[in-house]
């Protein structure tokens, strides 16, 4: 189901493309290159009717469209040669780099092959706790406890509320009720707790330790090895960091450099800020990254790569390429540049 954020952002691409004006702005506003993000890459989703399932896109969809970004003139290099890029304002033409949040185990089984095929490298940015099993995948959870409940009572300050999860369409209905309570409501250091007491009023038992969805420390060394492959952190425990205190959000941002470093013998040089909208970062944030010495770091903010950026390295945007997306006329349109002062009041880089 598309809902009607989505529907707008799809008229908006469509309008862009069949009235020809995508292809007549790119010269104008395509910029020098885009940061492509990823997350899930598989072609067997284990549900594949999920509510998330737009974090998941089908390596045959991956494989064609590094094919037609090569046919449009892009060169697929290196997160660390992408910073050069930008710092010298684009020369060497339009490039492209490819990046993926929390290290999912389809990265490696599915992701590499194609990557592989065309020499195209990846950034895999990683949260320890997620890994480790000290942190849920909490999107996943909650859409599970829904997918097995007809009704449960969600209490917040002494007050309870019933939620129907009866039909297909409430439980979409109870998913993003539960999404924002634990987001907005619940306070970030008391997610964990909140969402295991809610599994347990339900019936429905967590699992403990890494989800099998993730790579384990193993595999992400043999990733970390691998010449097409950049590790890069997502701080210590995939936290909404505007909602931490300063200690906490230095935290997370500068104490997962050295896990990384003792878990795969290489400190990290660039950052994915958890969640990366505007609500999860601010100029506060950035200038942690910045303080914690990355060399980039990376929101969630929609746009194309300029050569303004090199003043911004630490508040990057990049290109979503999730299911709900999965054309390569869209990508085509972001990539022109003309979505990107749509997505952002106007503007075509957002200094945060």
């Amino acid at each position: 189901m598309i809902d009607g954020g989505d529907a707008i952002r799809k008229l908006a691409l469509n309008l862009a493309r069949y009235s020809g004006l995508a292809p007549l702005a790119r010269p104008f506003v395509g910029g020098i290159g885009a940061i492509l993000m990823l997350h899930r890459v598989t072609a067997t989703p284990e549900k594949p009717n999920s509510v998330n399932r737009h974090l998941n896109i089908a390596p045959t969809f991956l494989d064609k469209l590094i094919s037609d970004m090569k046919g449009q003139g892009y060169a697929f290099v290196s997160l660390d040669e992408a910073i050069e890029r930008i710092k010298t304002g684009g020369k060497g033409g339009q490039f492209a780099t490819i990046t993926a949040d929390d290290a999912y185990r389809d990265n490696m089984t599915e992701a590499l092959p194609i990557l592989e095929k065309h020499g195209a490298p990846i950034a895999i940015y990683v949260a320890p706790g997620l890994i480790d099993g000290a942190v849920d995948l909490w999107w996943d959870v909650i859409e599970d406890i829904v997918d097995t409940s007809s009704r449960l009572t969600l209490t917040m300050g002494g007050k309870s509320t019933a939620i129907d999860c009866s039909t297909q369409g409430r439980k979409i209905q109870a998913v993003a009720r539960l999404n924002a309570w634990l987001t907005l409501e619940v306070p970030e250091e008391e997610q964990g707790a909140a969402l295991r007491e809610l599994a347990r009023s339900t019936g429905f038992k967590i699992g403990s330790g890494r989800p099998c969805t993730l790579m384990n420390w193993d595999e992400l060394r043999i990733m970390a090895a691998h010449p097409l492959v950049t590790i890069g952190a997502h701080t210590v425990n995939h936290r909404n960091l505007k909602r931490l205190s300063e200690a906490d959000a230095r935290h997370e941002i500068g104490d997962v450099r050295r896990v990384l470093a003792e878990k795969l013998g290489e400190e990290p040089r660039h950052l994915a800020y958890p969640y990366g909208y505007a609500s999860a970062v601010g100029c506060r944030e950035v200038g942690f990254a910045r303080d914690a010495g990355y060399a980039s770091a990376v929101t969630t903010r929609h746009g194309v790569l300029r050569a303004e950026h090199a003043g911004f390295l630490h508040a990057l945007p990049r290109i979503s390429v999730n299911g709900r997306y999965q054309s390569l006329a869209h990508i085509r349109t972001m990539l022109s540049g003309i979505t990107t002062p749509l997505a952002n009041a106007g503007k075509m880089v957002v200094t945060i």
